[in-house]
């Protein structure tokens, strides 16, 4: 995923002043526990130490390297410019070897394990996403399934809400969730945090009590190579090649089987972002069968300058009437920093009669904080 640009910022200099502004620094909350370092500073600048006393030079990596500076005791310093408030990945750049934090938990992301920071929103901004005291909480699931289509062991996790364990006779609608390119399957539970916001929604009463699938996207059949994802770039198309059949074949059976489903196109919908929400057009596309609702934050989309999109999807968009009532909800979301190509395909589904509904999260770019926002919209509006 993209890393939002940041400007250069000068290094705090001298111990006194550091002991200054020690007092009005804050441990970021993706630090393993007791870690004092990362802090998130009263201005939105986060600074880093890294002991290294061996080290010629160290680097904190944000949207490119930069230089820290050592101490007497062996430390590594370093001071960014003010952040955008949301989800940031980092690295620590050791001889040209990028590596996590360790004073940082890691997720996955850029295709490899990294370290990540938070800077809060706006009070009461981003509670949405956080767990709140006397919210009941539904269960986060870590489910091993094999393969037929792949030819392999795999994961996805799945989320059943409150009380799901306690009605064992009350059965559930299904939205299958997909993450991004360079990124996995613990996308949306860790960096995505989408089993708070689901437990605050159903808690508020805005949505209906749902199952939530999140499987791995990168997926090939059986007896073919898989594609080797470097870290920094983008996977290659032929890690994604057996996702639909995988989800077809497998998952959803797998998931209808197992847990309480209302198992019907009617009660199963599915989103997914960026490659995850392209992933979700080919599938729910390819399968109308299967779907009555479709998501799509910040997706990879297959418009191109004079795309007819009536040619798109096997032509599935040429019959308007029978597009809107097939699909009860078709729904677009983008950052207002990512460009204006969602806008541009949601015009163009109008201009061909076809309904969507196109959210802008405001001051965000393809990042995690308007993947957030784009399920707390999204999910209210399905199975009403």
């Amino acid at each position: 995923m993209r890393i939002i640009h940041l400007k250069t910022y000068a290094l705090w200099l001298g111990c006194s002043l550091c002991a200054t502004l020690a007092a009005a620094q804050t441990p970021s909350s993706h630090n393993i526990g007791g870690q004092p370092y990362p802090q998130v500073n009263p201005d939105n600048t986060v600074t880093f130490r890294v002991k290294a006393p061996g080290a010629k030079s160290v680097q904190i990596v944000l949207d490119r390297p930069y230089e820290m500076r050592k101490d007497t005791a062996g430390m590594w310093l370093y001071t960014s410019a003010p952040q955008v408030p949301g989800f940031h990945y980092y690295s620590v750049q050791v001889g040209g070897l990028q590596v996590a934090d360790p004073a940082t938990y890691t997720y996955f992301g850029m295709s490899r394990m990294a370290s990540a920071f938070e800077i809060p929103e706006a009070k009461g901004e981003g509670d949405y996403y956080k767990p709140q005291k006397g919210v009941a909480r539904g269960a986060l699931r870590s489910r091993r399934f094999y393969s037929g289509v792949c030819g392999e062991w795999r994961r996805m996790y799945v989320y059943t809400p409150p009380g799901y364990e306690q009605d064992t006779q009350k059965r559930y609608p299904v939205l299958y969730l997909q993450h991004g390119g360079g990124e996995d399957e613990r996308g949306w539970p860790n960096q995505g945090y989408m089993n708070h916001i689901m437990d605050n929604l159903i808690a508020d009463g805005k949505v209906q009590p749902m199952i939530v699938v999140m499987n791995r996207g990168y997926a090939v059949h059986s007896g073919q190579p898989i594609p080797e994802q470097q870290p920094n770039q983008r996977s290659s198309m032929e890690a994604f090649a057996a996702f639909t059949d995988l989800m077809v074949k497998d998952v959803i059976p797998l998931v209808d089987s197992t847990y309480r489903t209302l198992s019907d196109r009617e009660h199963r919908a599915m989103a997914g972002l960026s490659w995850g929400g392209k992933q979700t057009l080919d599938t729910a596309l390819g399968h109308p069968d299967l779907f009555s609702a479709i998501g799509c934050f910040s997706a990879a989309l297959p418009m191109r300058p004079g795309t007819d999109i009536g040619t798109l999807y096997g032509g599935i968009f040429k019959d308007a009437a029978a597009f809107n009532e097939r699909f009860r909800l078709f729904w677009l979301g983008i950052g207002s920093e990512e460009g204006d190509g969602t806008a541009k395909f949601h015009q163009a589904l109008a201009d061909k009669g076809i309904r969507s509904t196109l959210y802008t999260s405001p001051g965000t770019a393809h990042e995690w904080l308007t993947w957030r926002r784009c399920l707390y919209q999204f999910a209210p509006l399905l199975f009403q």
